[in-house]
């Protein structure tokens, strides 16, 4: 079999011997590794698990080590499996290719890991398997950043407020001011919203009800928003980082960033999202406006008078 059959077909190994291009590196290999995890872009594979097939080869430095058979002093095969579980752990994923990459961007994280392969695999979809494979190189590294690194990203920037606008905030005349004293704060802003007012629709399905309510709330978020120019509706991370750092009057609508999550909040009660949302962005400062007492929530503090902020 030529080499151009094997780095397309062959088996992980024989794919990375023949894509070594005569440079002597070690390999540490996980294959096979079959766990159930939610994902998928498609709505019939939201809410549900799916079996996985990941097989990783991670091409290192050759190992000095050897001789102390000390694993401290070597990239273990915990190092592979631990980066799998962790872009699990972090937020819900929709295409094999980003949970490929993740992995891939982790496990080079390593100084001594020079080049990776992987394979990822979905088993209950079809009766064989549907996949994707990636190499990637170390100085391929930081197309992917992970929600932690995101994190730290916006920790060593401003911290945002997180402010709750309550309805009758939003549909009083009032509300310039409160924006007013918003961006006068000096502090870029993420505003929560309650959902939409007198709002019938209801479904008995709770997962049906949950992106009901979701939905509610921005329709409010783009309602505020076309009330004032300054407020930019934000739906993802992405978007959350870069507003974070230009210091942008953003407005959060919640469905993407809550369904994608893998903790989620306990409801869709607009204080619950508020708060969930705020401690998962470094645990930024929350604020409700115009409120003076919210019960249960010791952390959130109630600002009566724009001026204050």
């Amino acid at each position: 079999m030529e080499n151009n059959d094997i780095v397309a077909f062959g088996d992980l190994l024989d794919r990375s011997i023949a894509n070594n291009d005569k440079e002597f590196l070690d390999r540490i290999s996980v294959r096979d590794y079959i766990i159930k995890a939610e994902i998928g872009a498609f709505q019939s594979e939201r809410g549900k698990k799916q079996r996985l097939r990941i097989s990783v080869v991670l091409e290192v430095q050759l190992n000095d080590n050897k001789k102390y058979d000390d694993v401290d002093k070597i990239i273990s095969y915990d190092t592979i499996i631990e980066a799998i579980n962790k872009q699990l752990s972090i937020e819900r994923i929709n295409l094999l290719e980003t949970f490929s990459e993740k992995i891939a961007s982790e496990v080079l994280t390593d100084f001594r890991a020079k080049r990776v392969f992987v394979r990822v695999e979905k088993l209950d979809r079809i009766p064989g398997a549907l996949g994707v494979e990636i190499v990637r190189a170390s100085k391929a590294i930081g197309s992917f950043q992970s929600k932690t690194k995101l994190q730290e990203a916006a920790a060593t920037s401003s911290v945002p407020l997180v402010v709750l606008i309550p309805n009758d905030i939003i549909n009083s005349d009032n509300l310039p001011l409160w924006l007013d004293g918003l961006v006068k704060s000096k502090k870029p802003v993420v505003i929560c919203v309650e959902a939409t007012i007198n709002s019938s629709v209801s479904s008995e399905n709770k997962l049906v009800q949950r992106r009901i309510d979701l939905l509610q709330i921005e329709q409010n978020a783009w309602l505020l928003a076309g009330k004032d120019e300054r407020c930019v509706v934000i739906n993802s991370r992405t978007e959350l980082d870069w507003a974070i750092k230009s210091g942008q009057l953003s407005i959060w609508a919640p469905s993407k960033i809550v369904l994608d999550a893998v903790d989620k909040p306990l409801s869709t009660d607009a204080i619950e999202l508020a708060n969930w949302f705020s401690q998962s962005i470094s645990d930024a400062n929350i604020s409700v406006l115009g409120k003076k007492i919210i019960n249960g929530y010791e952390n959130i503090k109630s600002i009566t008078d724009f001026t204050y902020l």
